[in-house]
């Protein structure tokens, strides 16, 4: 009997290192598994989009200022923290039926990241990867090595009204050798809750910039997960804006 008891507490011990180990996690996989992807239209050998249209003018005003609020390799923690504290998600929710369109403005990253979207019922919050339904590239290579140019744009869609259309960057998608894109790669959301860090203060990884002399707002995303030693925070490896048109 008494070794029985022994074997019992040992049990115990162990199930509760076990669970005390569980409880540790920085990080856990967010998979998409019944998210279907399509592509808003064909595109080269690099990348680079067929379908994008005439380009937006980047201003030198709009390029400083960018330079100034996510220089390289500066952690937005301490240079901008009000830009990580607060509960907006750089979303756009559709108040009227509207044209939307995606300008790329520039790009940090060591990686060929892809940049897509999906959409959602404003009044019916996401609360995990299952509520998306698809995601749709809009620039398959936005990353490292990119063909994009400043002021290239596209139009992602119009869209009624109640709808909010979320995005989401695709850690290194883009296939160079391949000229493909990998749906499996980590995503990084503008919606937090689908992000993997298990600290709500590492999760967000898509900033809502408002640059008012131009009446833009601007979105810079993070492509390394945030719990790792090599992430600079600097939220600047991607960075596009949108404009809705009513």
């Amino acid at each position: 009997m008494k070794a029985l008891k022994l074997s019992s507490a040992l049990v115990l011990v162990l199930s509760l290192c076990a669970c005390e180990k569980e409880d540790k996690s920085v990080t856990k996989p967010v998979e998409f598994t019944e998210t279907t992807y399509q592509n808003l239209g064909t595109f080269d050998n690099n990348g680079r989009p067929n379908y994008l249209l005439p380009k937006d003018a980047i201003s030198p005003n709009l390029d400083t200022y960018i330079d100034n609020t996510l220089p390289e390799r500066t952690d937005l923690r301490t240079s901008h923290p009000d830009l990580l504290t607060t509960n907006a998600i750089a979303d756009i929710a559709i108040t009227q039926s509207s044209d939307v369109y995606i300008t790329y403005v520039s790009q940090g990253a060591g990686t060929t990241n892809a940049i897509a979207f999906y959409t959602y019922q404003t009044n019916k919050p996401l609360a995990s990867a299952k509520d998306i339904k698809n995601i749709t590239y809009i620039f398959p290579n936005a990353g490292f090595g990119t063909t994009l140019e400043p002021g290239d744009k596209v139009k992602i869609g119009r869209f009624d009204v109640g709808t909010s259309i979320g995005f989401v960057l695709l850690q290194g998608a883009w296939s160079s050798a391949y000229k493909t894109l990998d749906n499996k790669v980590v995503h990084f959301c503008s919606n937090d809750v689908l992000n993997p860090e298990v600290d709500p203060k590492l999760k967000k990884h898509a900033v809502l910039i408002n640059y008012t002399p131009e009446n833009k707002v601007l979105i810079g995303f993070e492509d390394v997960d945030r719990t790792r030693g090599d992430c600079d925070h600097d939220f600047n490896d991607v960075i596009v804006y949108a404009t809705v048109t009513p």
